[in-house]
């Protein structure tokens, strides 16, 4: 991917708009990421309004994102959804036929079901304009309580914040995971946000931080290649099982071992890219076990295997830290 248009329309939503600018369009080459060749377009180039009390002065009007690796499509006030204007509908459809990569925010998933890219497939939007879409796009199977949904090359996302998780998700099938991570730390935000996670999460803080399940996720975290149950868990929470699991739907969103899964793929995602250790020995460091246990994980998250992953994002220049320290590990068991 090294070409991204972000379309904007009349009434978009700044936090959306500047969440694509900053996951796709921001200088990041003194960390050795990749620059794109990054435009915002408009069917009208000039100023476009925002749904706050300001404009943009858009330069570019919708010809580079015939040609964009990308399409991001904005979110567009509830309005416009009936009236998509037809040269973004047009877009949106020949990026799609094309096999570009096409990524809305929040309600710009409306653009993208105007457009009919999206009929038979699973998608996602705020929640809030879930049923909504449901009942204008019936052939869309609409899932209002993930934060992203890929669908082959066509991304949609929930609101504000689930934008960008499904950016970073994007980062991270193009660049790899320990550049998408970079970005995530530049960022200040957590590079590992899975898209089945819940929409709303009950306590996204908790009230006492004694009470915060933190300590227990650093330890799962430490502990990756171990077998770890509920039980185990609970034990370090001093918390019964059930009122552990509860509480980590409730902060995380996700249950103790689909967020654990999740942690094992971006640990073997490191160290395919970052070390030369066999598929064996990086199955048994992610907690996998088996190289065949590996594989299946990978094929049903990443849609890859693990030796097509490497041959595209390993270091090659020389053994980074990471894996000088795989191999003292290795020595010493």
């Amino acid at each position: 991917m090294k070409t991204v248009a972000v379309i904007v329309q009349e009434g978009f939503a700044p936090f959306e708009f500047g969440l694509a600018c900053e996951a796709f369009g921001l200088d990041r080459s003194d960390d050795g990421i990749p620059n794109f060749d990054f435009r915002i377009v408009t069917p009208e180039p000039g100023a476009v309004r925002a749904n706050m009390a300001f404009s943009i002065n858009v330069e570019h009007d919708l010809t580079f994102a015939d040609e964009a690796d990308l399409v991001v499509v904005t979110p567009i006030p509830r309005r416009s959804w009936r009236t998509v204007d037809r040269r973004v509908i047009d877009v949106v459809r020949r990026a799609a036929a094309r096999g570009a990569w096409v990524l809305s925010v929040c309600s710009g998933s409306f653009v993208m079901a105007a457009a009919g890219v999206l009929d038979g497939r699973r998608a996602t939007t705020h929640w809030k304009y879930a049923d909504e879409m449901q009942a204008m796009y019936p052939a869309i199977e609409v899932d209002p309580d993930v934060l992203y949904v890929q669908d082959g090359r066509l991304i949609t996302s929930a609101g504000t914040a689930a934008g960008l998780d499904a950016c970073l998700h994007l980062l991270r099938q193009e660049l790899g995971a320990e550049l998408a991570n970079k970005i995530a730390r530049r960022m200040v935000v957590p590079p590992q946000r899975d898209g089945g996670q819940a929409q709303f999460i009950d306590k996204p803080l908790p009230e006492v931080q004694s009470l915060s399940l933190a300590p227990v996720t650093d330890w799962m975290l430490e502990n990756i290649r171990l077998e770890l149950t509920v039980d185990q868990l609970a034990a370090k929470a001093h918390m019964s099982p059930r009122t552990f699991a509860r509480r980590f739907k409730a902060d995380f969103g996700a249950t103790p071992a689909a967020w654990l899964a999740r942690q094992r793929i971006i640990h073997a995602q490191r160290l395919l890219e970052k070390t030369d250790l066999g598929l064996d020995r990086v199955a048994y460091e992610s907690g996998f076990g088996s190289a065949a246990v590996l594989r299946q994980n990978f094929a049903r998250v990443l849609g890859i295997t693990p030796t097509a992953y490497r041959a595209r994002f390993a270091c090659t220049d020389s053994m980074t830290d990471a894996a000088a320290e795989a191999s003292v590990l290795e020595i010493v068991a």
